[in-house]
């Protein structure tokens, strides 16, 4: 069975309040996502312009008609508008990535604070009956996953959806029946992605735990050197972590 959170929503909701502190930050996230979007859609647009004259120049000349040809000059000033469009294009792209670093940093930095806050609040029943190694494999790589996914995922997200509809719009006015074409192998695609996803989500949460493991273990090991090195367990020690180890490359 594929392990589910407990609380997803209040865990969203919780997440969400801590990104609205920086809901500007956001706003102007979401607003260079359109135009970094919206300016990638356009340039195969555009280049379909310079293939088309290209293409008619070609034409003529093969035909063997009056004219003048290929028209050089006009494709240049179609790659002109291309390059314009793509290095605007990458300008959105990098400051929202900026601007999403720089939100999912703050984000994780509250976070950890009120983890360290917490932790402070705990009784000692918490730490004699947890491992200080899972503890702390919570407290920097289970934050560290969440950086990474709120400096890609949400980003990730926002492009998405405003790619669907400006591909789609894009799309419907240079051919309505290829659109169709297309929207019908979707299901298929949908299909397929849900059915890795399915089964791979349990790895993911899998390797979690395990570094938890491997985390525990070495703090263990570390703190407890002395004992290690007076009863000669140095070889257990080594087994043990290339053991947990193991499990965690293969998983």
């Amino acid at each position: 069975p594929v392990d589910k959170a407990k609380d997803f929503k209040g865990t969203l909701r919780r997440l969400v309040r801590y990104m609205g502190h920086h809901r500007w930050s956001l706003l102007f996230v979401f607003l260079a996502t359109i135009l970094s979007t919206v300016f990638g859609v356009l340039s195969p647009k555009i280049l379909g312009q310079a293939t088309t004259i290209l293409f008619d120049g070609m034409l003529i000349r093969l035909q063997g008609l009056s004219g003048v040809g290929v028209d050089f000059p006009a494709i240049g000033r179609v790659l002109l508008m291309l390059a314009t469009v793509y290095v605007v294009s990458t300008i959105f792209d990098y400051v929202r990535q900026i601007l999403m670093v720089n939100v999912a940093q703050k984000t994780v930095y509250d976070m950890r604070r009120d983890i360290n806050e917490k932790l402070a609040r705990l009784p000692l029943k918490y730490y004699d009956a947890t491992s200080h190694g899972d503890t702390l494999s919570r407290f920097t790589n289970d934050v560290d996953v969440l950086a990474q996914s709120l400096q890609q995922s949400v980003v990730q997200l926002m492009s998405s959806l405003i790619s669907i509809i400006g591909v789609t719009a894009m799309m419907l006015t240079i051919s309505p029946l290829l659109t169709l074409l297309t929207a019908a192998m979707l299901p298929l695609s949908m299909g397929i992605s849900a059915f890795i996803a399915s089964r791979s989500q349990k790895f993911f949460v899998r390797q979690q735990n395990i570094l938890g493991d491997l985390n525990g273990h070495v703090e263990e090991t570390f703190t407890g050197h002395s004992i290690v090195k007076a009863y000669g367990l140095e070889n257990d020690v080594k087994q043990t972590f290339a053991e947990v180890n193991q499990e965690l490359y293969d998983n």
